[in-house]
């Protein structure tokens, strides 16, 4: 589809070929060049679409996560939800490289291993990070001495001092629950535990499903 300026280029050519002006014969020239310009343009544009077409025409290729590798030939892959599968690797794939819990693709006719994926991490997990380690303190949050002894003895105890808990014979505390209307120090006393630097805390207000638990996981042990 040509656009308004190659149309007037178009009108302008054809006029001066009409008209056989002599005084026309240096904006001629400089019309056939521009053409040519346009039209190399429009000939790589062709290219791309054609290579986009071929690539959109291609089968897609099947996501699996790797389970272990079996010998140097063959990698026990778990495709959901069809289940696991002992896959060929790609000549090109390095087995060293293939690990557990690995994201790969497997080729759509005969499910061979052709290429490693990178890590996939739910967006809602960056979001959960703290990059930066605040510097709030408990002395900053007043009239909860009560929920702030509370918040010590479940999460700084077990950090600091666990062994207080394998000579009493407990089990530690999983977590803790803040809840309450915006304002009333819930984030200054996360910000505190940031601090500690030996534990993850997160920020969720709604249930997540398995795989962002998972892609936590995976981001906490990066970290």
């Amino acid at each position: 589809v040509l656009n308004r300026f190659q149309k007037n280029i178009i009108y302008e050519l054809k006029f001066c070929l009409y008209e056989n002006c002599p005084q026309r014969a240096s904006t001629k020239a400089a019309l056939f060049d521009v053409l040519k310009v346009q039209t190399l343009g429009l000939i790589n544009q062709i290219r791309l679409l054609r290579e986009e077409l071929q690539l959109l025409q291609e089968q897609g290729s099947y996501v699996g996560e790797v389970v272990k590798p079996m010998d140097k030939k063959k990698v026990l892959v778990k495709v959901h939800p069809e289940g696991k599968f002992v896959v060929d690797l790609d000549k090109n794939i390095d087995i060293n490289q293939v690990t557990a819990n690995a994201r790969v693709a497997l080729r759509n006719d005969s499910y061979t291993l052709h290429k490693i994926l990178p890590n996939k991490v739910d967006p809602l997990v960056s979001l959960m990070m703290v990059e930066k380690v605040p510097d709030s303190t408990y002395e900053m949050v007043g009239g909860l001495d009560k929920q702030i002894k509370e918040i010590k003895e479940v999460i700084e105890l077990p950090v600091k001092h666990p062994e207080l808990f394998d000579a009493l014979g407990i089990a530690q505390p999983k977590g803790v629950l803040l809840y309450g209307p915006p304002g009333t120090g819930i984030i200054v006393k996360h910000c505190w535990l940031e601090q500690l630097r030996t534990i993850q805390i997160v920020l969720s207000f709604e249930c997540q499903v398995q795989s962002l638990y998972r892609s936590l996981l995976a981001k906490v042990l990066v970290w």
